[in-house]
């Protein structure tokens, strides 16, 4: 069986090639949150088609664009003529949200909450810097990719769901996607809520089932007994690593891409710091765009550990602020509220335990 991955930085011991694969069910509702206080994202509303092609859409993506400078984090927003926002591309980061047509994502076999927006989040070839809108590969890429209904960062999370996802699988018959569990039954736990009853250590080649070589040469072997499975940090290194392309390295030390745990993403990992960890919960989101990782310290004997890591989505139906993890309640990745609410505003488990943000 040959096995490759998405990106560059990550050299695989076999080959395969991808097919392009569908992403998570659009619902076309009109009306998604922005992420941008100064324009919404879908100022055309009914005119723009669920594939996004409709008139409006179109004279967005062709008709003139100007761009504006914001702070907090530095980024360059662009918008349409009507104001609108397009995208937003962060400094120091790859990371970039653009305007789509809107989408419904729900789960519901642990929650009541839904959440719909028209944020696509994508990655760009490298990170970005104040004035590159100016280079000459920028216009041609961004009008394809304002355009492009591929599958997206959310998309493609949530061909993991532990709500059933069904499986895909490449050409040489690697399932690359499809429902992914948490870890294997921790039989020293008994409560099935709880956040240890199944146990961690499971990372994407683990899923995979597939041995992999880092860019430093190491070498490492899949579990067959974690088949399927990835824990939160091994998850996000599933998505954004694997599928999405950005590098990925096996230690929890400084280095090129995503280390391998949670509080090394949080400290070590690239793109951008977007809301620091003081210590205590975060009271100010408006920083937050979707796309970006939470860290959570949730250990209750250490209270200053980042051990959980998950990607913020926007708004749901209720106006909280909610995130997408890999968790053991769920046994797998939930936006759900098993054994605590997926949110990182209020007092709930989560919430208490939120501490910091970084933007790849």
């Amino acid at each position: 069986m040959r096995h490759e991955p998405v990106g560059r930085g990550n050299r695989p011991t076999r080959r395969a090639v991808f097919r392009t694969v569908a992403g998570v069910a659009a619902a076309g509702v009109v009306g998604g949150f922005a992420w941008e206080r100064f324009g919404h994202g879908d100022g055309d509303g009914g005119d723009t088609g669920a594939d996004g092609t409709g008139s409006g859409a179109s004279a967005r993506i062709n008709g003139p664009h100007t761009f504006e400078r914001l702070s907090g984090p530095d980024r360059t927003v662009v918008r349409a003529g009507d104001g609108g926002t397009l995208a937003t591309f962060t400094d120091g980061a790859r990371t970039v949200v653009l305007t789509g047509p809107s989408r419904t994502f729900g789960e519901p076999r642990t929650t009541e909450a839904k959440l719909t927006t028209d944020a696509w989040v994508r990655v760009l070839p490298h990170a970005w810097q104040r004035g590159m809108e100016k280079s000459a590969w920028f216009t041609p890429w961004f009008r394809k990719t304002l355009g492009d209904r591929s599958p997206d960062v959310f998309a493609v999370a949530f061909q993991y769901s532990s709500a059933g996802a069904p499986d895909k699988r490449n050409g040489d018959g690697v399932r690359y996607a499809g429902t992914a569990h948490f870890g294997p039954r921790n039989a020293a736990v008994n409560n099935p809520l709880d956040f240890a009853y199944h146990d961690e250590q499971s990372d994407f080649y683990d899923y995979l089932g597939v041995e992999w070589t880092f860019p430093d040469g190491t070498r490492v072997q899949p579990e067959k007994a974690r088949y399927g499975d990835v824990d939160c940090s091994g998850f996000q290194r599933l998505v954004w690593g694997y599928r999405m392309g950005i590098p990925l390295h096996n230690t929890n030390t400084r280095g090129t891409g995503l280390p391998r745990r949670a509080f090394a993403i949080a400290a070590y990992g690239p793109g951008r710091t977007v809301i620091p960890d003081t210590g205590r919960q975060p009271t100010d989101l408006d920083a937050l765009q979707p796309g970006d990782l939470v860290f959570f310290a949730i250990i209750k004997d250490r209270p200053d550990f980042i051990d959980h890591c998950g990607m913020y989505m926007g708004l749901d139906d209720r106006g909280r602020h909610r995130f997408y993890s890999s968790r053991s309640a769920a046994n797998g990745p939930t936006m759900g509220d098993l054994s605590g609410r997926s949110l990182l505003d209020g007092t709930d488990f989560y919430a208490r335990g939120f501490r910091a943000a970084r933007r790849l």
